[in-house]
């Protein structure tokens, strides 16, 4: 309320980031896109990029499949959400359910934001900045999007 938001949100930001993990615990899996042993992070943030839905599933889990999990529970617990902002990973040519899923049993409306084909490496985009800057908050070595540093896409890690 302070940043002048409503206080109950009306749109959301999904994504996933699969995560290395050591054995033991809950199920792991292997993420082939990402090349990663261990277990995924779905997570949906709000505007300002507090995180009102997790969820951590196997890395073998796809973000549709997901993504499914965390907008039922985001539904569920904040009425009064009616979009929320994807990448392209949630609306593969293959399956592209999830959108009208979402639309049709949970009345919210995911908006597929995509990347340029002709841009590489890092390119900030709108409204999901806001997902990557909380999923890299999460990681053991902090990426500080933008910095000067190790990354030649404009970010640099602070450990």
């Amino acid at each position: 309320m302070r940043a002048g938001h409503d206080p109950e949100p009306s749109a959301t930001v999904i994504d996933a980031q699969s995560i290395k993990t050591s054995e033991g615990g809950e199920a792991r899996g292997f993420d082939a896109g990402k090349r990663t042993t261990g277990r995924k992070r779905h997570v949906v943030v709000d505007t300002m990029g507090l995180l009102p839905v997790v969820a951590v599933t196997s890395a073998s889990v796809q973000d549709r499949a997901g993504g499914r999990t965390v907008l039922a529970r985001l539904a569920a617990g904040f009425r009064t959400i009616s979009l929320v902002w994807a990448d392209g990973g949630y609306a593969k040519s293959v399956d592209s359910t999830l959108l009208s899923w979402s639309r049709d049993a949970l009345n919210i409306v995911v908006e597929i934001v995509k990347r340029t084909d002709d841009v590489k490496g890092f390119k900030v985009l709108p409204r999901r900045w806001v997902v990557e800057r909380s999923l890299c908050a999460t990681r053991r070595s902090v990426c500080i999007p933008g910095a000067a540093g190790r990354n030649s896409q404009g970010g640099s890690w602070a450990g």
